[in-house]
């Protein structure tokens, strides 16, 4: 929920405004897009909620985590929201498995090592988002189509309630736009997860959406 919520930058005593006084709910289960033109403050937006910005003014709550004027909830977001963002990841010579595992990295030791649950947390994500037998990849090697799902699969081996997107259909192709939205849209309502995506593309979202809210 957000409750006249201000977006934007901070810099010292300087403030830049994106969006002000946004208020809507977005709710459990349900697939959710948020439209607007270019520069209506959707990535700004998504960067606030996922903790990346403080928000200028006003407060959000996902599921039980609340921020406001910039104090960090107290829940952990790691556990609470994954992110899935348009820029891509610099991953060298990472498989498929290790990026996926990356995402359990909120529940695992100083040395990243993965317990037995860990690694069937990465599985079952792998298994969710058709990457099985796709393990052992090079991520440079994917289509966009495929390293979209790897990042998913990220998210969903990160176990959170809450998923943001912020343009996850940007790099794709007409069947990887589809197969990528009723992908989210099964996690939504078969895991009950939040889902709230960005996306320049009203008519996709017309399609393949539970709800559009715009900013």
């Amino acid at each position: 929920m957000l409750e006249n919520l201000t977006v934007g930058y901070r810099s010292g005593k300087r403030e830049k405004v994106v969006a002000r006084n946004l208020c809507t709910t977005v709710k459990g289960g349900l697939l959710t897009c948020l439209i607007g033109r270019n520069g209506s403050g959707k990535t700004t937006l998504l960067r606030t909620l996922a903790g990346f910005l403080p928000p200028l003014a006003g407060r959000w709550w996902l599921r039980d985590t609340e921020g406001g004027e910039g104090t960090p909830a107290d829940t952990p977001l790691s556990k609470t929201i994954g992110v899935v963002l348009t820029e891509r990841m610099e991953a060298g010579l990472l498989r498929v498995r290790e990026v996926v595992a990356l995402g359990r990295t909120p529940y695992t030791n100083f040395w990243g090592t993965l317990s037995g649950q860990d690694r069937e947390a990465v599985a079952a994500a792998i298994c969710q988002t058709g990457l099985s037998g796709m393990e052992e990849r090079l991520l440079h090697t994917l289509s966009d189509g495929e390293r979209q799902r790897v990042f998913i699969a990220k998210v969903l081996a990160q176990q959170t309630p809450v998923i943001l997107l912020d343009e996850p259909t940007a790099f794709l192709d007409y069947e990887g736009k589809e197969e990528l939205m009723h992908l989210l849209g099964r996690l939504a309502h078969e895991e009950g997860k939040t889902i709230l995506m960005t996306t320049h593309d009203l008519e996709l979202a017309q399609r393949t959406a539970d709800e559009i809210k715009k900013i």
